[in-house]
């Protein structure tokens, strides 16, 4: 009897080992309960994940997991020099973690303790914006700089419209009305989750217009290859940034040898500042700042103003629209020859 206890308990032990799950398993669980409710069914994180946390950590019993193996993995990271990155993978990590002590698969949490706010350099807010001349010289140097269309295009809708680029490149057909000149950003393609209307300017609905001719797609604005999805939503990013090396950078095998056209005289720039540089503009052209905020559809961070204040201010962002619009006509036309533009003094970066 003795002997059939112990056996039983040998094998209750066994099976609780078994049932332990290993990261792999985890993330699984994590994906097929959590992930798969965000808006990309968490496919970036999936992406990450496969590369740079489960080769390493994947066959580890999650309850076994130690705080050292969680920063052997983030150093790895900060050793490739993408601190952010790194951080992210590090706050992922710990949301995956809090899953598992909500469900009791671990009793305790290996990452608390690690402050991310030390990991990798410190963050310094972006304050890039390009100045008039600065838009100016951009609309000069396009043309050598070897572009897809398509790209050049999307570089002005961003600027005339203060959109997101990934915004920008989720967009269907569908959602531009040509006829009363609107784009509609639906919920599952705005960064905040709230639909976004933008009035285009006479500017910005004449790339459009463009595009339209060249993109070869029935659905998509921005195709991928296959013309069954948007385009990767770091194509442009990427074209932008292989073009503005620095003169001890060598241009990678396979990409464009265009590598400094897109350099402009205040340095180096990316999409998501011609986002910072369109509500600027706005501004400087006399378009109140609450009405700027709101052509980028930034959340609305009180409360209160969020419940009771609700008119949509739908003629004034139109007019704000319309303004920068002429603006980037005005500072974009006959590059090819010397302006008379009188260039706005509004914020430049350093």
């Amino acid at each position: 009897e003795k002997k059939a206890t112990l056996k039983k308990e040998k094998e209750s032990a066994r099976k609780r080992a078994e049932a332990r799950l290993t990261v792999n398993e985890l993330f699984q669980k994590w994906l097929q309960t959590d992930l798969k409710n965000r808006k990309d069914r968490g496919a970036e994180i999936v992406r990450l994940f496969n590369k740079d946390v489960l080769p390493h950590l994947g066959e580890i019993k999650a309850d076994e997991l130690t705080k050292n193996q969680v920063m052997q993995v983030v150093d790895k990271l900060l050793e490739r020099n993408v601190d952010r990155t790194a951080k992210l993978t590090l706050s992922l990590l710990r949301q995956m973690l809090r899953f598992a002590l909500e469900r009791g698969i671990i009793s305790s949490e290996p990452t608390t303790g690690i402050r991310k706010s030390k990991i990798g350099k410190p963050e310094t807010p972006r304050d890039r914006v390009l100045s008039e001349a600065e838009i100016q010289e951009l609309a000069k140097a396009i043309p050598y700089a070897k572009l897809s269309k398509t790209t050049d295009i999307a570089i002005w809708i961003t600027l005339a419209t203060g959109c997101r680029i990934g915004e920008l490149l989720k967009a269907q057909w569908v959602h531009i009305d040509f006829e009363n000149g609107i784009w509609l950003i639906p919920e599952s393609n705005s960064k905040n989750g709230e639909a976004h209307k933008i009035y285009l300017s006479t500017f910005a609905l004449s790339y459009f217009k463009d595009l339209k001719k060249v993109c070869g797609s029935e659905n998509w604005c921005f195709p991928n290859r296959d013309f069954n999805n948007h385009v990767c939503l770091k194509t442009i990013t990427k074209q932008v940034s292989d073009r503005q090396l620095s003169d001890d950078m060598e241009p990678m095998s396979n990409r464009t040898k265009q590598s400094k056209t897109l350099l402009l005289s205040k340095g180096k720039w990316t999409p998501h500042d011609l986002r910072r540089t369109a509500a600027t503009l706005m501004t400087a052209l006399g378009i109140l700042p609450d009405i700027a905020d709101k052509c980028l559809n930034h959340k609305e961070p009180n409360r209160m103003r969020r419940t009771y204040l609700l008119h949509s201010y739908d003629k004034e962002k139109r007019v704000a629209w319309e303004t920068l619009g002429e603006r980037l006509q005005m500072l974009t036309a006959n590059t090819n020859s010397n302006s008379n533009v009188i260039f706005g003094n509004f914020k430049e970066s350093a």
